[in-house]
């Protein structure tokens, strides 16, 4: 049968796992598959397994249950081998990279950012304080029908969004990158013009989010951060 794969840890973790159930419906046991000085905490696949709600939240809790023990590398939802045998080969293979990954991310966890600014509040801005873009709106509300206007308006627009976006993310990210030990940089999506993660190093923890929150007031209420964890070191895997 198939196996589930959740994490991988070195092969002293204690794996509490008491009462945390795995995937599936009915919920799989937990079980270690241990190679040398790592092993990976693993479970019977279920069929057609898909990211509902119930399973996503299954993955996690295993995940978070290891990290309050020690360290851990969390593995992405769904990842499966085709039995125990497979998971104990990919661990003996790759055996020094991942310890070497375990000795990377001791003692830390994973926080995201994410931040928008209000968008009436960015456009105001935009025809403040660019002639330009201002000069093509006054045209346009002033009853400029040349087919040019709007087009020549939206792309400067977008132009100063983007710009503005990069050097607000830019901004962020450099008050909070010497606390961190790591980061991973993603695209951000809608209104977001940062999305970020840091690793973070528990004797830095408590300044981190003090930064961040300082950061946050300081830019204002037409701003919105959104910072999630500390969670397990995803993007750091």
């Amino acid at each position: 049968m198939a196996v589930y794969v959740y994490s991988i840890t070195a092969e002293g973790h204690p794996l509490h796992l008491d009462g945390v159930e795995g995937v599936g419906d009915p919920p799989a046991v937990l079980r270690k598959v241990a190679a040398g000085s790592l092993c990976a905490v693993v479970s019977d696949a279920p069929d057609g397994l898909r990211p509902k709600r119930r399973d996503v939240t299954a993955h996690q809790a295993v995940q978070e249950r290891l990290m309050g023990d020690g360290t851990v590398l969390p593995l992405r939802f769904g990842l499966t081998a085709p039995d125990d045998d497979a998971v104990r080969e990919a661990l003996e293979k790759d055996a020094t990279t991942y310890r070497e990954r375990l000795e990377q991310l001791a003692g830390c966890t994973e926080y995201n950012l994410k931040a928008s600014q209000e968008e009436e509040t960015l456009l105001r801005e935009i025809l403040v304080e660019s002639d330009t873009a201002r000069d093509l709106n006054d045209r346009i509300r002033g009853g400029d029908t040349a087919p040019e206007l709007p087009m020549r308006l939206g792309e400067l627009v977008a132009e100063e969004v983007q710009a503005r976006h990069e050097a607000l993310a830019s901004g962020v990210i450099e008050a909070l990158r010497p606390l961190a030990r790591d980061l991973s940089v993603s695209q951000p999506t809608g209104d977001d013009f940062v999305n970020v993660s840091f690793l973070v190093a528990e004797d830095q923890e408590e300044l981190f989010l003090t930064t961040e929150l300082s950061v946050a007031n300081q830019m204002g209420d037409t701003y919105s951060f959104r910072l999630n964890g500390p969670l397990p070191p995803y993007s750091f895997v």
